[in-house]
């Protein structure tokens, strides 16, 4: 039986920080987003009402997302 991983998981976190970086640096970004793009014009309505739900749901737009950076892994200034 496997080792019990959850929340606080580092090991597991940094293998995903690095896997999505090196995603991230390959030539595979452009392919994937290609990839995801609709093949019909009944895909892109339904990706269109998806994301017009997804937004009804929002509390607006991250700040950090507007940047085009991520957010800090620097505590909050008094957190513990």
């Amino acid at each position: 039986m496997g080792k019990i991983q959850g929340e606080g998981d580092y090991e597991s976190a940094k293998k995903f920080d690095d896997d999505e970086a090196a995603f991230a640096k390959s030539d595979r970004v452009d392919r994937a987003a290609r990839d995801a793009e609709p093949q019909t014009q009944a895909e892109a309505d339904e990706m269109t009402k998806a994301e017009e739900i997804g937004k009804s749901r929002s509390k607006g737009e991250d700040a950090s997302a507007k940047r085009g950076s991520r957010v800090s892994d620097k505590p909050v200034s008094g957190a513990k």
